[in-house]
């Protein structure tokens, strides 16, 4: 089989789109932007070092759990979206460069997925995180998985500061009602 380009190329080009999507935050350290950026660099180190295996043993139970990772991955981003659309009121007033504009809502969103988790979008980067790891587990995709998970918490963990500051006491109080990631279970 012809690879166009080899795993160290991939990921640098990849790297550079990363690196591109996160400027604004990049230069914010402290911000959860800055954080996610090191989740999405862990996400894409285990697609590229295990782009190999994928679909390779399409029904072993480790690629089976794989393609259910990513494809609730898929399913809890745009529940996420749609939520944040539908009811966050996008603001553009809300100054702050290392936010994307869908994240700059001037209304706390508490319905749809929001109900369950606070966290739909860094939930579904964690199912893409484990789903990448599935394809082909090893020493070195758990060391990269575990490390992208802990920065997806991080992340987390930095925009409820930032949400707190934001909302104030409404978002302290979301906070009691809802999980950070998975609903019943954290």
């Amino acid at each position: 089989m012809i690879h166009l380009l080899s795993d160290e190329t991939a990921f640098a080009a990849g790297s550079v789109v990363i690196v591109w999507w996160s400027r604004n935050a990049l230069v914010r350290p402290g911000s959860h932007g800055f954080y996610r950026f090191f989740a999405w660099e862990a996400i894409l180190g285990l697609v590229v070092l295990n782009h190999r295996a994928w679909g390779k043993y399409p029904f072993s139970p480790h690629q089976m759990f794989s393609w259910l990772l990513m494809a609730s991955s898929i399913g809890l981003v745009f529940a996420g979206i749609h939520a944040l659309r539908r009811h966050g009121n996008t603001n553009v007033l809300r100054n702050d460069d290392a936010l994307y504009g869908w994240e700059k809502t001037d209304r706390l969103v508490t319905t749809g997925i929001f109900a369950y988790i606070r966290h739909p979008m860094y939930s579904s980067l964690l199912a893409l995180t484990w789903g990448a790891y599935f394809q082909q587990p090893g020493y070195a995709a758990t060391a990269i998985a575990v490390i992208g998970s802990c920065f997806l918490l991080l992340t987390a963990l930095t925009d409820e500061r930032e949400c707190r500051a934001w909302f104030g006491e409404p978002y302290v109080a979301y906070m009691r009602l809802t999980w950070r990631f998975f609903p019943y279970i954290f």
